[in-house]
Protein backbone atom coordinates (compact mmCIF):
# COMPACT_ATOMS: atom_id res chain seq x y z
CA UNK A 1 0.00 0.00 0.00
CA UNK A 2 1.45 3.33 -1.07
CA UNK A 3 1.90 5.94 1.68
CA UNK A 4 -0.52 8.85 1.09
CA UNK A 5 2.00 11.32 2.59
CA UNK A 6 5.36 10.54 0.99
CA UNK A 7 4.16 8.14 -1.75
CA UNK A 8 6.60 5.42 -0.61
CA UNK A 9 5.40 2.22 -2.35
CA UNK A 10 5.18 0.05 0.76
CA UNK A 11 3.75 0.16 4.28
CA UNK A 12 3.50 -2.07 7.32
CA UNK A 13 0.20 -3.20 8.86
CA UNK A 14 0.11 -2.23 12.54
CA UNK A 15 -3.46 -3.34 13.37
CA UNK A 16 -6.44 -4.91 11.56
CA UNK A 17 -10.07 -4.88 12.67
CA UNK A 18 -13.20 -6.29 11.11
CA UNK A 19 -16.43 -4.35 10.83
CA UNK A 20 -19.89 -5.15 9.49
CA UNK A 21 -19.57 -8.85 10.30
CA UNK A 22 -16.30 -9.19 8.42
CA UNK A 23 -17.44 -7.41 5.25
CA UNK A 24 -15.11 -4.48 5.95
CA UNK A 25 -11.55 -4.58 7.25
CA UNK A 26 -9.91 -1.45 8.67
CA UNK A 27 -6.14 -1.59 8.71
CA UNK A 28 -3.87 0.81 10.60
CA UNK A 29 -0.63 1.14 8.63
CA UNK A 30 2.77 2.72 9.20
CA UNK A 31 5.12 4.01 6.50
CA UNK A 32 8.73 2.82 7.00
CA UNK A 33 10.00 5.80 4.99
CA UNK A 34 8.36 8.83 6.69
CA UNK A 35 7.07 7.10 9.83
CA UNK A 36 3.56 8.48 9.51
CA UNK A 37 0.47 6.35 10.14
CA UNK A 38 -2.70 6.07 8.12
CA UNK A 39 -5.81 3.91 7.90
CA UNK A 40 -7.07 1.90 4.94
CA UNK A 41 -10.48 0.35 4.55
CA UNK A 42 -10.96 -2.83 2.54
CA UNK A 43 -14.48 -3.80 1.55
CA UNK A 44 -15.68 -6.85 -0.31
CA UNK A 45 -17.26 -5.66 -3.52
CA UNK A 46 -20.62 -6.97 -4.61
CA UNK A 47 -21.61 -6.70 -8.25
CA UNK A 48 -24.97 -7.11 -9.97
CA UNK A 49 -25.19 -8.60 -13.44
CA UNK A 50 -28.02 -6.86 -15.27
CA UNK A 51 -30.22 -8.64 -17.83
CA UNK A 52 -28.30 -6.85 -20.58
CA UNK A 53 -25.09 -8.47 -19.36
CA UNK A 54 -23.67 -5.23 -17.94
CA UNK A 55 -22.12 -5.56 -14.47
CA UNK A 56 -22.45 -2.75 -11.95
CA UNK A 57 -21.76 -2.38 -8.21
CA UNK A 58 -24.61 -3.32 -5.87
CA UNK A 59 -26.39 -0.22 -4.62
CA UNK A 60 -28.64 -0.08 -1.57
CA UNK A 61 -29.97 3.20 -2.95
CA UNK A 62 -31.18 1.48 -6.11
CA UNK A 63 -33.01 -1.08 -3.96
CA UNK A 64 -34.59 1.74 -1.93
CA UNK A 65 -35.61 3.61 -5.09
CA UNK A 66 -37.23 0.54 -6.63
CA UNK A 67 -39.09 -0.39 -3.49
CA UNK A 68 -40.09 3.23 -2.84
CA UNK A 69 -42.06 3.23 -6.10
CA UNK A 70 -43.94 0.13 -4.97
CA UNK A 71 -44.59 1.76 -1.59
CA UNK A 72 -45.96 5.00 -3.05
CA UNK A 73 -48.99 6.07 -1.04
CA UNK A 74 -48.39 3.36 1.57
CA UNK A 75 -47.53 3.96 5.25
CA UNK A 76 -43.85 3.01 4.83
CA UNK A 77 -41.14 5.40 6.03
CA UNK A 78 -37.59 5.93 4.78
CA UNK A 79 -36.07 4.16 7.79
CA UNK A 80 -38.00 0.99 6.95
CA UNK A 81 -36.80 1.21 3.33
CA UNK A 82 -33.20 1.59 4.49
CA UNK A 83 -33.54 -1.45 6.77
CA UNK A 84 -35.06 -3.45 3.91
CA UNK A 85 -32.16 -2.51 1.61
CA UNK A 86 -29.65 -3.52 4.30
CA UNK A 87 -31.47 -6.84 4.78
CA UNK A 88 -31.37 -7.48 1.04
CA UNK A 89 -27.64 -6.70 0.86
CA UNK A 90 -26.89 -8.95 3.82
CA UNK A 91 -28.89 -11.80 2.25
CA UNK A 92 -27.01 -11.45 -1.02
CA UNK A 93 -23.61 -11.21 0.69
CA UNK A 94 -24.47 -14.31 2.74
CA UNK A 95 -24.52 -16.33 -0.49
CA UNK A 96 -20.76 -15.78 -0.68
CA UNK A 97 -20.90 -14.90 -4.37
CA UNK A 98 -19.21 -11.70 -5.60
CA UNK A 99 -21.47 -11.28 -8.65
CA UNK A 100 -25.21 -11.92 -8.57
CA UNK A 101 -27.79 -11.70 -11.36
CA UNK A 102 -30.28 -8.85 -10.98
CA UNK A 103 -33.18 -11.31 -10.77
CA UNK A 104 -31.64 -12.72 -7.56
CA UNK A 105 -31.66 -9.20 -6.13
CA UNK A 106 -35.36 -9.00 -6.99
CA UNK A 107 -36.02 -12.32 -5.29
CA UNK A 108 -34.12 -11.14 -2.22
CA UNK A 109 -36.38 -8.05 -2.10
CA UNK A 110 -39.68 -9.96 -2.25
CA UNK A 111 -39.49 -11.65 1.17
CA UNK A 112 -38.66 -8.58 3.28
CA UNK A 113 -41.09 -6.45 1.26
CA UNK A 114 -43.93 -8.92 1.90
CA UNK A 115 -43.24 -8.54 5.63
CA UNK A 116 -43.09 -4.76 5.36
CA UNK A 117 -46.23 -4.06 3.31
CA UNK A 118 -48.34 -6.57 1.41
CA UNK A 119 -49.79 -4.05 -1.05
CA UNK A 120 -46.30 -2.83 -1.94
CA UNK A 121 -45.24 -6.48 -2.23
CA UNK A 122 -48.02 -7.15 -4.76
CA UNK A 123 -47.09 -4.04 -6.74
CA UNK A 124 -43.40 -4.97 -6.82
CA UNK A 125 -44.10 -8.63 -7.59
CA UNK A 126 -46.47 -7.69 -10.42
CA UNK A 127 -43.69 -5.81 -12.18
CA UNK A 128 -40.77 -8.02 -11.16
CA UNK A 129 -42.53 -11.30 -11.94
CA UNK A 130 -44.24 -9.82 -15.00
CA UNK A 131 -47.86 -10.48 -14.03
CA UNK A 132 -49.93 -10.71 -17.20
CA UNK A 133 -53.45 -11.29 -15.90
CA UNK A 134 -55.77 -11.08 -12.92
CA UNK A 135 -55.03 -14.78 -12.34
CA UNK A 136 -51.42 -13.88 -11.50
CA UNK A 137 -52.67 -11.43 -8.85
CA UNK A 138 -55.15 -13.99 -7.50
CA UNK A 139 -52.40 -16.57 -7.17
CA UNK A 140 -50.13 -14.11 -5.30
CA UNK A 141 -52.99 -13.06 -3.02
CA UNK A 142 -53.79 -16.72 -2.38
CA UNK A 143 -50.19 -17.28 -1.32
CA UNK A 144 -50.40 -14.29 1.05
CA UNK A 145 -53.62 -15.67 2.55
CA UNK A 146 -51.97 -19.07 3.06
CA UNK A 147 -49.13 -17.38 4.94
CA UNK A 148 -51.70 -15.55 7.12
CA UNK A 149 -53.56 -18.81 7.87
CA UNK A 150 -50.31 -20.56 8.75
CA UNK A 151 -49.26 -17.77 11.12
CA UNK A 152 -52.69 -17.70 12.75
CA UNK A 153 -52.58 -21.46 13.22
CA UNK A 154 -49.14 -21.26 14.82
CA UNK A 155 -50.32 -18.57 17.21
CA UNK A 156 -53.36 -20.60 18.22
CA UNK A 157 -51.34 -23.82 18.48
CA UNK A 158 -53.22 -25.64 15.72
CA UNK A 159 -51.22 -27.84 13.37
CA UNK A 160 -51.08 -27.19 9.65
CA UNK A 161 -52.91 -23.92 9.18
CA UNK A 162 -56.25 -25.18 7.95
CA UNK A 163 -58.16 -23.30 10.63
Amino acid sequence: MRCPYCRFPDSRVVDSREQDEGQVIRRRRACPECGRRFTTVEEATLAVIKRSGVTEPFSRQKVVNGVRRACQGRPVDEAALAILAQTVEEAIRATGVAEVPSDEVGLAILGPLRELDEVAYLRFASVYQDFSSADDFEKAIGELRAVHRERAARRSGQPGGTG
